[in-house]
């Protein structure tokens, strides 16, 4: 059988390994992590809802659990077209007969000065415990400095971008400072703790029915996160960020949910990239101009019908450019991706989410919520993170109203350094 490597291993090439094996190809799954991260419940794991091992899995077990399948961690720099061979950081070459790129996407900073260097992104497992240590040190700070006789002091949390994770981080945010703020630290009037949501367009969610964005909407506010609609950041400092109107806010800490984009290595591995980085791919998910390899996921543009970055589309993406594999080794022609809506839906907190189905279907509320937990859960990889996760979420938000608490290292941000220091 021929060989096929995939490289990465997020919901796309997780979802093309598995489908190859049952077709029985030797897989090399390459990626530069030895764990899948479940992307969706980072936000969980940065305000202390969850465990990190809750939302990873060893790609090794992955690997070891399906016939002819193999994982290599390593980081790859490029691609040997001529001798059909990726090229490695550790001077590996790996050979390949066919090639699935499902590498993901990264941050976006859309070029504004200081949000690379001064803020934090959710996309990764490291990323999302820095941002926990963050916000845990932000509060054990103004806990054990706050002065009746100066003032209290304050933690700023700015959540940059209106979409589900920008949406979700708010969420819990508010209700991490409503409620275990309030248990946990009695010396902390919660509003010392500001959530702020800023989005550049005029509405949060924007995949969703007006219906539903409105509902997002006033829940938010509801909860007491600020959101600041139509409003652009021009720049990111250590303690403040600058917006469009010519004023300022000063900050503890940026959360980066804006927008995503291809890795810029791509743009010396030989492939066509269009619109966010993006490798342009055909119908059938064939990388323009390649006969053996494939792109899919968010890494992937189908250039005449660009399908959204989202879990469903990269699942469905992955398992169709395997298929297309197999029909090619069979020596029959490839077919055109068909994306199968499953809907979408985003959770705004406690027993409170938005979901749009097919066919005109929408729900919000509790049960909206409710349908939100069970796919998650399902969809987690391994019965011991489902089983954990399930568990955690039902302690979390069951029994008492009340969040987890946080836990991490205690991390100052430059405001309050500055601000400790000038007391």
């Amino acid at each position: 059988m021929p060989h096929v490597v995939v490289l990465g291993a997020g919901f796309a090439g997780i979802s093309a390994t598995a489908e190859l094996a049952k077709s029985g190809f030797r897989v090399t799954l390459v990626d530069h992590h030895p764990y899948n991260t479940f992307q969706p419940l980072l936000y969980q794991v940065a305000t202390g809802g969850l465990n990190p091992g809750d939302v990873t899995y060893s790609l090794r077990f992955f690997a070891a659990r399906r016939r002819g399948v193999r994982f290599r961690r390593t980081t790859v720099t490029g691609i040997d077209h001529d001798h059909r061979a990726l090229l490695c950081a550790d001077d590996l070459r790996i050979p390949y007969d066919y090639l699935i790129v499902a590498t993901g996407v990264t941050t976006n900073h859309f070029g504004i000065p200081g949000a690379a260097e001064f803020s934090m992104s959710m996309y990764t497992r490291a990323e999302a415990l820095r941002v926990r240590d963050t916000i845990f040190g932000g509060l054990e700070t103004i806990a054990s400095h706050t002065d009746p006789a100066v003032g209290p002091g304050r933690f700023t949390v700015v959540v940059v971008g209106g979409g589900a994770t920008g949406v979700e981080m708010a969420g819990a945010l508010a209700e991490l400072r409503d409620n275990a703020v309030r248990s946990v630290y009695p010396e902390l009037d919660p509003a010392m703790v500001h959530v702020v949501l800023v989005e550049m367009g005029d509405a949060v969610l924007p995949p969703f029915d007006d219906s539903l964005r409105q509902y997002a909407l006033r829940e938010l506010i509801k909860r007491g996160v600020d959101v600041r609609l139509k409003t652009a950041i021009t720049e990111v400092h250590a303690d403040r960020v600058d917006f469009a109107d010519g004023t300022s806010m000063a900050v503890d800490l940026v959360i980066w949910a804006a927008g995503v984009a291809g890795d810029e290595g791509l743009a010396d591995w030989s492939l066509p990239l269009g619109k966010g980085g993006r490798i342009e791919v055909e119908p059938d998910l064939r990388v323009i101009g390649q006969e053996r390899i494939f792109a899919a996921g968010d890494i992937a543009l189908i250039v005449r019908d660009p399908q959204a970055q989202l879990a469903q589309p990269a699942i469905q993406e992955g398992k169709h450019a395997a298929r297309q594999i197999a029909r090619l080794h069979r020596h029959e022609q490839p077919e055109p991706f068909a994306y199968r809506d499953k809907g979408t839906m985003a959770t705004i907190g406690r027993a409170d989410a938005v979901m749009q189905l097919p066919i005109g279907i929408k729900g919000r509320g509790l049960i909206a919520w409710l349908v939100w937990i069970a796919v998650h859960i399902v969809s987690l990889l391994g019965n011991r993170n489902r089983l954990q996760t399930m568990i955690n979420l039902i302690s979390r938000y069951g029994g008492p109203k009340r969040s987890g608490t946080i836990v991490g290292d205690v991390l100052d941000t430059p405001a309050r350094k500055k601000a400790i220091e000038g007391s």
